[in-house]
């Protein structure tokens, strides 16, 4: 399937809004354009697609307002200046998406969240249930609290991330730039916009300059490296100028605008690479025939109902086994509870689960989504 054609067909996307684009190079937000961008992802909400926005802005908003002239170097300034920001930013979102009849939701993540096993499953969980909600979330760094050893760096990294958590078909990144050049436009009068690479490409980061602006954390460095780490999970990346006429729609359709960066694996087969070969199995779960049918021949989750035994030292969101009565390997998956609950429920129905363990995380051992026939 073509780039564009599967643009146009995503169901689930990312969009990621830079500083400099948020408060017009630091004179504030720019309220009325944050409405025009607002109205193009409620649009996308009615045409039955999913949206999460990671929105940079908190800090240079609470720079304005606390009357920094340049970007604070002490954590603590930085902070401070999150946190006056963030109510403004936030009451900004919240007012232009009421407008539209939507809901949204504050999530506000630090590296720790997503490197911490459990707390990467509940965030996850909390986004995916938002957004069965019909929620839009916006996320942020959390910058009140965050130090400089668990910091994302940036917020295209943090886009990609969530791009990654959330599964998403699209990891759109919204800059002052119209895309990527072949070399730095501010520089060179000549420089070519690219409008569709690789993302593994080794020759980009050798055109892109890693400076940013005096708001902003990153540069189009770090959106080279949020999009590979988008390709993770086979999402396509698109780098574009936040300020051209209704640019997240175009995008949203496939139009030839910025530069798409597209991953070496479609989403299921990067997903299916990434479970298949890259995480240590941490125990096993065996299936009874029933079980082996439905996954092998149904494409279902796997229910414990259909778990005969469980063994190893897993705990949720762990890799493991599935096999067969014989041993042999039907499948690997990340499993929802661990070895201890499993075995607990050996046997039993979903809805039983509560009355076991009293509580229910999910239905499912684990989801269809987390697992891969081998």
């Amino acid at each position: 399937m073509e780039i564009r054609e599967r643009i146009a067909k995503a169901h689930r996307v990312v969009v990621k809004i830079g500083s400099a684009l948020l408060t017009n190079d630091g004179q504030g937000l720019d309220v009325a354009r944050i409405g025009l961008w607002v109205a193009q992802i409620a649009e996308l909400r009615a045409q039955g697609k999913e949206v999460v926005l990671v929105s940079s802005g908190s800090i240079a908003a609470g720079m304005k307002r606390l009357g920094f002239s340049s970007r604070p170097t002490q954590v603590n300034e930085l902070q401070a200046a999150a946190a006056v920001g963030q109510m403004e930013l936030v009451g900004v979102y919240e007012s232009h998406f009421e407008q539209h009849d939507l809901c949204t939701a504050q999530i506000l993540l630090t590296h720790d969240d997503l490197s911490n096993r459990r707390r990467y499953l509940n965030a996850r969980s909390s986004l995916r249930t938002l957004l069965d909600f019909g929620v839009v979330p916006i996320v942020n760094e959390n910058d009140t609290v965050v130090t400089d050893e668990i910091r994302f760096g940036d917020n295209d990294t943090l886009g990609a991330l969530v791009a990654n958590l959330v599964e998403a078909d699209v990891l759109i990144i919204l800059t002052d730039q119209l895309g990527l050049f072949d070399k730095n436009p501010r520089d060179y009068s000549d420089a070519v916009l690219l409008p569709h690479v690789s993302a593994s490409d080794e020759r980009l980061e050798s055109m892109a300059s890693g400076g940013s602006g005096a708001l902003g954390s990153g540069g189009m460095l770090t959106k080279i490296r949020a999009a590979r780490l988008a390709a993770r999970s086979g999402a396509d990346t698109l780098i574009a100028s936040g300020r051209e006429n209704n640019v997240i729609i175009r995008a949203a359709m496939g139009e030839n605008i910025g530069t798409w960066l597209e991953p070496d694996h479609c989403r299921q087969a990067a997903r299916k690479l990434w479970l298949a070969g890259h995480l240590k199995s941490r125990g096993s779960l065996t299936l009874d025939a029933g079980a082996v049918k439905a996954l092998r021949k149904e494409g279902t989750s796997l229910l414990a109902v259909g778990v005969k035994d469980a063994e190893g030292s897993f705990s949720r969101g762990d890799m493991v086994l599935c096999v067969d009565e014989d041993g042999v390997v039907v499948a690997r998956g990340l499993v929802n509870y661990s070895v201890a609950e499993t075995l607990k429920l050996l046997g039993r129905c979903s809805s039983e689960i509560i009355g076991v363990l009293g509580y229910e995380g999910e239905p499912e051992l684990v989801h269809r989504d987390n697992l891969v026939i081998v």
